[in-house]
């Protein structure tokens, strides 16, 4: 992995962590962060009961480029489907029910952060 110098892979680390501890806040358990799975990086992973959330985090600094959950399009919902399906395999997780989720994180030129979970974002059968 490259260095935390990289200034967009420290913003990228700073949404990972406050996604993952609103999660948490809400009663997830992680099960993975950055995990990989048939070439997939997933960046958490989270478990409520027999529910696994397979959770794309977008953080941005402006909305210059849209909003931070229009970047998960088809292409992206695809491939995390498919790493999910590797995922639940390797893991030998069979009867979980599965969800995919988006958390949007924004930093404002101030400095405070915005948080936005979308629950069940897309599904497996329309990426």
């Amino acid at each position: 992995r490259r260095a935390m110098s990289d200034p967009r892979r420290t913003l990228g680390a700073q949404g990972e962590a406050l996604a993952a501890a609103h999660l948490a806040r809400h009663g997830y358990r992680i099960v993975g962060r950055n995990v990989r799975a048939d070439g997939v990086e997933l960046d958490l992973v989270a478990a409520r009961g027999n529910l696994r959330v397979f959770v794309e985090v977008k953080t941005r600094r402006s909305r210059r480029l849209g909003l931070p959950e229009e970047a998960v399009d088809g292409r992206k919902r695809a491939r995390l489907v498919r790493g999910a399906a590797a995922w639940m395999r390797e893991h030998r997780v069979r009867a979980a029910r599965v969800r995919f989720d988006v958390i949007a994180v924004e930093r404002s030129e101030g400095g405070s952060w915005t948080l936005r979970h979308l629950p069940g974002a897309f599904d497996a059968s329309h990426q």
